[in-house]
């Protein structure tokens, strides 16, 4: 259940002028993921690339029917060793998880103290859509700023675009399907030119750079 305790989200959109990386100088704690049409296939093909000691936890936003249920999450579960789950209000963010932004609510991410904590908002739709890919994004940029890595996969639209070019602001690692992988590519192309991305990688490469990003986290730990 939604507590009462509830947080307005507006978006806060940055000159592109000023959108640009600060130096990174941590491991990063945390992966958003971001996408829309193709998305189911894409996110499969990046999850059962990942084993059960991936360390860093994976929120994602995958714009879905406002009608979807637990079918989704339990879809997932068989394509990877880690626990996926509909995210749920105040919830605490946990190693060895995948959390997907629930039907029909916009997910952010919080900090509280040293912990990550996700919440869930019936504001109103943002670029015709709700979940948010950007709302996300830029939650998670300020909460976590240079220890983020936000992901855009496949997707019919630019929702993620404004997100992604936040997480370079905020010194994070940002990274996009490559366009000629993606079955939409207006997604990751919008994502493109909004940010200086790091890595533009084909699909299958996504879950293996991450891989990688973990053992350097776990190495300096």
């Amino acid at each position: 259940m939604i507590s009462e305790r509830r947080r307005t989200w507006s978006p806060v959109i940055e000159p592109r002028d000023r959108v640009t990386a600060k130096p990174r100088n941590r491991t990063p704690e945390l992966i958003v993921i971001g996408c829309s049409l193709g998305g189911m296939h894409a996110l499969q093909v990046i999850l059962s690339g990942l084993t059960r000691d991936f360390c860093i936890p994976i929120v994602v936003a995958q714009h879905r029917h406002k009608r979807s249920n637990e079918g989704l999450p339990a879809y997932f579960r068989r394509q990877t060793d880690l626990k996926v789950v509909d995210a749920q209000d105040k919830e605490w963010i946990r190693n060895g998880h995948v959390f997907l932004a629930p039907a029909d609510y916009h997910l952010l991410i919080e900090r509280n103290g040293s912990r990550g904590e996700l919440s869930l908002s019936v504001d109103e739709l943002v670029r015709h859509s709700r979940p948010s890919i950007d709302v996300l994004f830029e939650s998670a940029a300020d909460a976590y700023g240079d220890r983020l890595i936000g992901v855009v996969l496949t997707g019919a639209n630019d929702d993620g675009a404004r997100g992604a070019a936040r997480i370079k602001a905020r010194g994070g690692i940002v990274i996009a399907q490559d366009p000629v992988t993606a079955e939409a590519p207006a997604m990751p192309r919008a994502a493109i030119a909004a940010a200086q991305v790091d890595r533009i990688l084909r699909l299958e490469e996504i879950a293996p750079f991450l891989i990688e990003v973990c053992q350097l986290t776990l190495s300096h730990s």
